[in-house]
């Protein structure tokens, strides 16, 4: 008997049986004081997104202890959902010990390159929310989608996460990561491996979404796109024909720094962070190099 029909059954009876697996109903802790401590913000598209690309802040929570904000940006397209989603959203980022901000208290509407161009006086207020949000935290990193994550509303906070920052201050320094969701980076430059029980608290996590995992089972197949993250991350970041890392499962980001009213890039070659590796090195041993086109 070929040796892989085993595993692949094995595979699809694990995918089956995770979908039958209850909805949210895992015990949330109470969550850490994290004031006082150095922060990230998230800046997520949709409830939800703190999940799918929540592996390197997670790590930031738990072996940097730092404080994780996640900032959602909008609560949804539908009003009937905007009350449950921010309600699932609070669920969910208290289960991986992130803080949780609004933008309103419906989240905002049409963050989108349509709006940015065609309505100014929207898309200026938007943008004074986003600064206003970053100069309450100061934070050390933000988390945005990359510019050409296929959603509207992923492409959209992109630029809108840019353009606050523009008027946030030129002598700012903070480290943007980038993130994917629903479309691949071309130029990722760090793979950041997690552990099982890192994966399967995001998995956990996300679970509290019912409202959304119910229609689509997504949260069962997070582990098998970070597995795929290891397969497109190890010639994408390390290079053509590299060896593959030993991990098994990854995200992808792309990291830079935003410095002198302006991004830059830090790595002249890509970076792979092992479960054991320490997650603070990643930034300590990176530096600005050059200037970045903002729309790359």
């Amino acid at each position: 008997m070929n040796p892989y029909t085993r595993i692949i059954e094995d595979l699809a009876r694990n995918v089956r049986e995770a979908q039958s697996c209850p909805l949210g109903e895992e015990d949330i802790p109470i969550p850490e004081d994290h004031s006082g401590r150095p922060k990230a913000l998230v800046f997520s598209p949709h409830p939800d997104d703190e999940c799918v690309i929540g592996a390197l802040a997670l790590r930031l929570v738990r072996e940097m202890n730092m404080n994780v904000i996640n900032v959602a940006v909008t609560q949804g397209s539908k009003p009937e959902r905007k009350t449950d989603r921010l309600a699932e959203l609070q669920n969910a980022c208290n289960y991986l010990g992130f803080g949780l901000v609004q933008t309103g208290k419906n989240g905002m509407e049409n963050i989108n390159s349509d709006t940015r161009k065609d309505d100014s006086e929207h898309w200026t207020f938007a943008v004074d929310i986003v600064r206003s949000i970053l100069e309450a935290n100061a934070p050390e990193i933000i988390f945005l989608p990359h510019e050409h994550d296929w959603h509207p509303t992923h492409i959209g906070t992109h630029r809108l996460v840019l353009d606050a920052l523009r008027h946030y201050g030129d002598d700012i320094d903070l480290w943007t990561v980038e993130t994917e969701f629903w479309g691949q980076m071309n130029r990722p430059n760090v793979m950041i491996e997690s552990s099982v029980q890192d994966v399967t608290d995001l998995v956990t996590a996300l679970t509290f979404h019912v409202g959304e995992v119910e229609r689509n089972p997504y949260h069962v197949r997070l582990p098998a796109g970070m597995i795929d993250n290891v397969r497109r991350g190890a010639e994408l970041i390390g290079g053509k024909g590299g060896p593959a890392p030993d991990f098994v499962f990854a995200t992808l980001y792309r990291i830079r720094q935003w410095h002198n009213g302006e991004l830059r890039d830090v790595f002249d070659d890509g970076r792979f962070v092992s479960q054991t590796d320490a997650i603070g090195d990643l930034f300590s041993a990176a530096e600005p190099l050059e200037t970045a086109d903002p729309a790359s």
